[in-house]
């Protein structure tokens, strides 16, 4: 499983002011902003298995609660966490999120009753979605019973009191974030790049436990940090709903990975890069970096856009070259002015061989502003 986790690290940045167009009131997005206590409890597996990713955020809160789990508990959430990553299932905590995003998220008591029956309460709604992956789901069966003593061993501990006292005033949170959401009209930028229709609602959950994923799910879903400020969540929105920019089965991203599958940069990025930040799979690197190069197009057409040399260097160790290559190449043919089916583009693009690795490295380089001889790994 390739999960698609845009990391906090890589979201922080100034717009580009330079490239900022004139924007109307909202037509085409509707936003809607909420919370959840089942997603929060998903996301707090992280810190509660020991991760250094979640550590670095939330190690005070871990030591509060760890204590309140059995011993026996803890060393299963620990495990559970590795046997995830080894089996190709990919992060724990932001990958069952996708499961249980099909069902009631409202509270531990509802966590409890879909993993106590997923095949009746998730299965339908999963295999219907974008995200689904038989294998995965396989995985997840195995697992279940033994989520289901964790989280009633969390509910049993209080987990419900335990992140009330720490989210503060999240309804004021949620009141402000939905009023200021609304100038950012994000799905007429996804229409408009990928030539798709998009349903005209994105859901926004606010969380306490998530730092530092921005998590998609199921639907036009995506889960952050509740103290995330306006720009973010709106460059999270815009990235999240690409996903996949293109049919990953289609001939356009089969050429593509034909191709890509010769250079001698980017699988080579995709064996040897820290596994923490996902995309272990030529395919989930494709399927990531055309989404992060038109959501640069449109953060930057919003007005909330980052430098992309700087933000392809601070984020996941440097990885995204063909990130920064996709978006120059849609820069120099004007895509943010005349859009079109990006499937199209791409099919053209590989076609004309311009993802051929000599003119797209040149194109990266150009970019990140790196030597084309150096794009990867970054210098210590």
């Amino acid at each position: 499983m390739d999960r698609r986790f845009f990391l906090a690290a890589s979201l922080g940045s100034l717009a580009l002011p330079a490239l900022v167009r004139a924007q109307e009131v909202s037509q085409r997005t509707r936003w809607k902003v909420r919370a959840s206590e089942g997603f929060d409890a998903l996301a707090f597996l992280g810190p509660l298995a020991g991760r250094e990713l979640y550590l670095k955020y939330y190690q005070n809160d871990a030591e509060a609660f760890a204590p309140r789990l059995s011993e026996p508990l803890r060393a299963d959430i620990k495990a559970l966490w590795q046997e995830a990553e080894d089996s190709g299932f990919g992060l724990l905590g932001p990958g069952l999120s996708v499961f249980f995003s099909g069902n009631d998220d409202s509270s531990m008591a509802a966590l409890i009753e879909s993993a106590a029956a997923p095949e009746a309460r998730l299965l339908a709604s999963y295999r219907g979605s974008d995200k689904w992956d038989e294998k995965d789901w396989r995985w997840f069966l195995g697992v279940a019973p033994r989520l289901k003593m964790i989280f009633e061993a969390m509910q049993g501990a209080g987990f419900a009191a335990f992140r009330a006292e720490r989210i503060g005033d999240l309804d004021r949170r949620i009141v402000q974030l939905q009023s200021d959401l609304g100038a950012y009209d994000v799905i007429h930028w996804h229409e408009k790049l990928t030539g798709r229709t998009f349903d005209p609602e994105i859901e926004v959950v606010l969380l306490q436990f998530c730092k530092p994923h921005g998590i998609s799910v199921q639907g036009q879903t995506f889960l952050q940090a509740a103290d995330w400020n306006t720009p973010i969540t709106v460059r999270v929105a815009a990235h999240e709903m690409l996903h996949p920019p293109v049919p990953m089965d289609g001939a356009a991203a089969i050429a593509a990975l034909a191709v890509l599958a010769r250079d001698p940069l980017i699988p080579r990025i995709v064996r040897e890069h820290d596994p923490q930040w996902g995309y272990t799979t030529l395919e989930g690197l494709l399927n990531e970096d055309m989404a992060q190069a038109l959501d640069q197009l449109i953060s930057e057409a919003l007005g909330v856009g980052r430098n992309p040399a700087d933000r392809w260097r601070k984020a996941d160790d440097g990885i995204h070259v063909l990130a920064g290559a996709i978006y120059g190449m849609l820069r120099d043919d004007h895509w943010i002015d005349t859009g079109g089916s990006i499937e199209d583009w791409l099919a053209a693009a590989v076609k004309a061989g311009r993802f051929a690795p000599p003119r797209l490295h040149a194109v990266a380089a150009r970019v990140l502003e790196r030597p084309i001889d150096a794009l990867w790994p970054l210098p210590a």
